[in-house]
């Protein structure tokens, strides 16, 4: 098999995370302006693992735009298929996080950069030189970012890329939930890797079991390699019969949630390309869940995620703690 130049590209969104960052002398919520969009938090782990990555989205010409810009140069990942835009703004999320760790979104979005990416803007050659291509569902709320979405999965398997999927549910930005479902049930039968969230499965199957929810999945879509992200209660893989389950390292100085099923998705796919898509066995699983379910626990304690990814030695250390 001839070498191919990254590990992984993804395609999504690239925007501004505005996390709660204490308040100000008159009492008013101050926010951190953190880059984020979970493609490239997904990336930014992976290149902490030592991966060659691309980014493939849109961001405007505008003050956050470049700052993504310069984020993504400086933690090393591939722009060249990133397109900047001076007729749109790049995309904003305000966060607000709850006393438990939940959180809640406000999107400004309508439209936003992320959204506006065509099927004529790609760049076709990251697609046919990728291991991996992985991608979640923000790039399928509208008609023309999904076409290119479609056309991009379609390019990166005929190269023979592994088709990695995260649903990444966020209900605020769908015209509709049925519309949400019909997306995730496409994103679903295109994959070979799933990572999706315990309130993802149950919403998308109707079912309150995981295990039933999961077995919906293996019936209907033939996945090979499923991860479950179960927050606090740690994570799953159910491949080729096997179902392991992780507990959680969890932190007395977690602050907040954002990006943690991106730093456990990116953790993940290292091991899918360490070991290979069919090279996995019990040992090997426990040995991923363990290891992404660290850097996760990790990222909850840093504000934002794309910028502060954990480095493999404090994961390790973790670990062994």
């Amino acid at each position: 098999m001839s070498e191919k130049r990254f590990d992984v590209v993804a395609l999504g969104e690239l925007l501004i995370d505005f996390t709660e960052n204490g308040t100000s002398s008159q009492g008013n919520t101050v926010y951190e302006a953190n880059p984020g969009g979970a493609p490239c938090n997904v990336l930014a782990m992976l290149n902490k693992l030592g991966h060659k990555t691309a980014f493939m989205g849109k961001v405007g010409v505008d003050i956050f735009g470049k700052k993504l810009k310069g984020v993504l140069d400086e933690v090393g990942i591939d722009t060249s298929g990133m397109q900047m835009d001076p007729d749109v703004r790049t995309t904003l999320a305000f966060v607000q996080t709850f006393a438990d760790g939940d959180r809640d979104f406000s999107f400004y979005r309508n439209p936003g950069a992320d959204m506006m990416l065509r099927e004529e803007e790609l760049k076709e050659d990251l697609l046919e030189q990728c291991y991996i291509f992985h991608f979640g569902t923000l790039s399928m709320t509208h008609a023309d970012v999904r076409q290119a979405t479609k056309k991009a999965i379609a390019l990166a398997k005929e190269n023979g890329a592994v088709i990695s999927f995260d649903p990444n549910l966020r209900p605020p930005l769908w015209s509709s939930l049925d519309l949400a479902k019909e997306q995730v049930d496409y994103g679903l039968r295109q994959c070979d890797v799933l990572k999706i969230s315990d309130n993802e499965i149950l919403w998308f199957t109707g079912k309150k079991d995981y295990d039933e929810a999961i077995k919906v999945l293996q019936d209907t879509y033939h996945i090979p390699l499923i991860l479950l992200s179960l927050g606090k209660e740690g994570s799953r893989a159910y491949y080729k019969g096997l179902r392991i389950e992780q507990a959680p390292y969890l932190q007395e100085d977690t602050i907040e949630t954002t990006g943690a099923g991106d730093t456990f998705g990116g953790s993940c796919l290292h091991f899918v390309l360490k070991y290979g898509l069919d090279g996995l066995d019990e040992a090997k699983l426990k040995e991923m869940l363990s290891f992404a379910n660290g850097a996760a626990s990790l990222i909850t304690t840093r504000k934002g995620a794309l910028r502060v990814m954990p480095e493999p030695a404090e994961v390790e250390a973790l670990i062994r703690g």
